[in-house]
């Protein structure tokens, strides 16, 4: 039995606590340099977390032909592409506005940014607002475009799961070698402390 498999919450917060420590370390706290991916300035985000994506389903498909996890072990709710689709283009116009995600708004707030704060208690409004509008007419938006013929993407489409590592394998390495081709292509972000620098240089030769 691999460890916290079956320990209910506390399994939950350990990976969340991981998880926001990883955030933080990526620089993930910063509206700035979440902003920055939008406008592809700087491909940090995509990185990490085409990486991530890689690695946990490299991981998960050895524990399952190892005989580690069980087929049924892990809990895959259904798929629903359209609704996917509108609740992502809504997070991503947030995300893209507030400079926040919900997850990289509670690593902002410990972080100490007071507008991360307030990003999280827009969230929470947001979340009650949903809940009391709740409804037949929700609930038929938010099961919209269901994948019937599987709840992966491996199912849905017939694929082996060899191919749909490839796959995911090959997006990562285009994710690198683009975004590391716009970054030096002097299209990359630049620091708080070269601004600085260069302001004050500017100012000193005036």
């Amino acid at each position: 039995m691999l460890p916290l498999n079956d320990a209910g919450i506390w399994s939950g917060l350990a990976c969340g606590l991981a998880f926001g420590v990883v955030l933080e370390r990526a620089g993930f706290g910063s509206p700035c340099k979440l902003t920055a991916q939008f406008r592809l300035n700087d491909w940090s985000v995509f990185k990490v977390m085409f990486t991530a994506i890689v690695v946990a389903a490299t991981g998960l498909w050895l524990l399952r032909v190892t005989g580690l996890l069980a087929e049924d072990a892990l809990y895959v709710p259904t798929s629903y592409l359209g609704a996917a689709a509108l609740g992502g283009a809504l997070v991503g116009a947030g995300f893209a506005i507030g400079g926040y995600c919900p997850g990289t708004s509670v690593v902002g707030l410990f972080s100490g940014r007071a507008d991360a704060l307030l990003f999280i208690v827009g969230l929470l409004l947001g979340t009650f607002v949903f809940a009391a509008a709740w409804g037949p007419s929700l609930e038929s938006l938010t099961t919209w475009g269901e994948l019937d013929s599987g709840d992966t993407f491996a199912e849905a489409f017939g694929l082996p799961d060899m191919a749909m590592l490839g796959m995911l394998g090959a997006a990562l390495v285009a994710v690198y070698l683009v975004g590391g081709r716009m970054e030096r292509s002097g299209r990359g972000p630049v620091s708080a402390a070269e601004a600085v620098a260069g302001a004050n240089d500017t100012s000193t030769r005036t």
